[in-house]
C-alpha cells in the first residue's frame, strides 16, 4: 500500500515523534505521554506509528532540527574552553577540535609518502 506522498503524521504521532526525539525516552513511555494507551499496547501502538513512511520522515526533519540547534550550543561550549579552560590541555584540545571542524585538519601521518624503489626478498629454501 502507497503513500501518498503529502500526508502529515497526526498531532498524536507528531507528539509521539517530539517526546522520543526531546526526551529520548522508550517508545512505550514516549507513546503513553503522546496519548496512546498504557503499558504493552502503547508500546505496540508506537512501533506501528514509528513504521509509517510520513511518521519517519518528520522523525528525521525534527532530528536534523534538533541536531542544528545543539550543534550551536556545543560550538559555543567548545569555543568557551578553548579560550577559558583552566587547563592548557583542554584548551589546547578544545581548538585542536574547534580547527578540525573548520577544515583546518593536519595531515595524518599515514598519508605522508616516501619515494623510492623498495626490494622486498624471501628466502625460503
Amino acid at each position: 500500500m502507497s503513500v501518498p506522498a503529502n500526508r502529515k503524521p497526526t498531532p498524536k504521532q507528531q507528539a509521539l515523534v517530539d517526546t522520543l526525539v526531546t526526551e529520548g525516552c522508550s517508545i512505550q513511555e514516549a507513546a503513553e505521554k503522546a496519548g496512546y494507551s498504557k503499558g504493552e499496547s502503547a508500546r505496540t501502538s508506537g512501533h506501528r506509528a514509528l513504521a509509517l513512511p510520513h511518521v519517519q520522515q518528520y522523525m528525521q526533519s525534527k532530528m536534523t532540527e534538533t541536531f542544528g540547534i545543539s550543534a550551536t550550543g556545543a560550538l559555543a561550549t567548545v569555543a568557551r574552553l578553548s579560550r577559558n579552560a583552566k587547563s592548557e590541555y583542554v584548551q589546547l584540545e578544545a581548538s585542536k577540535d574547534l580547527l578540525d571542524r573548520a577544515g583546518y585538519k593536519p595531515i595524518d601521518r599515514s598519508q605522508v609518502q616516501v619515494a623510492g624503489d623498495i626490494k622486498v626478498s624471501i628466502d625460503l629454501g
